[in-house]
């Protein structure tokens, strides 16, 4: 049974960093893609940041700069690193794994991810 675990997350002051990590398991195959999403109170789940094989590591507009992920392929590890954190960072953060290759524009949706984390909390105050 695939599954991500989640640490990290917790509560910061603005200008401060906080490191996200995602382990999978379960997966019999090779991952293609693994990556964070956020999703803010009352709102739909928007990505953050993806790392996909053979694909540039997207980014958000609103975190490069700030926010650096990291894989581990042979560990099935993500790591997310985010830097100077703001207050409208806060959200609930989200890991997601797919094992399928995909075509570019469906890596970076969230609807293509099968698999997902339990979720942390990210609260940035000001």
């Amino acid at each position: 049974q695939v599954q991500l675990a989640e640490s990290g997350g917790g509560l910061v002051q603005a200008g401060g960093s906080l490191r996200l990590s995602c382990t999978a398991s379960g997966y019999s195959s090779s991952i293609y893609a693994m990556g964070w999403f956020r999703q803010f109170q009352g709102k739909e789940r928007e990505v953050v940041a993806i790392a996909a094989t053979g694909r540039p590591t997207y980014y958000t507009e609103s975190v490069k700069g700030r926010f650096t992920i990291t894989r581990d392929n042979a560990k099935n590890t993500v790591v997310l690193q985010m830097n100077s954190l703001k207050p409208e960072d806060t959200a609930v953060y989200y890991c997601a794994a797919r094992a399928a290759r995909t075509v570019l524009s469906n890596t970076y949706t969230s609807s293509a991810y099968p698999n997902w984390g339990q979720g942390t909390q990210v609260t940035v105050s000001s």
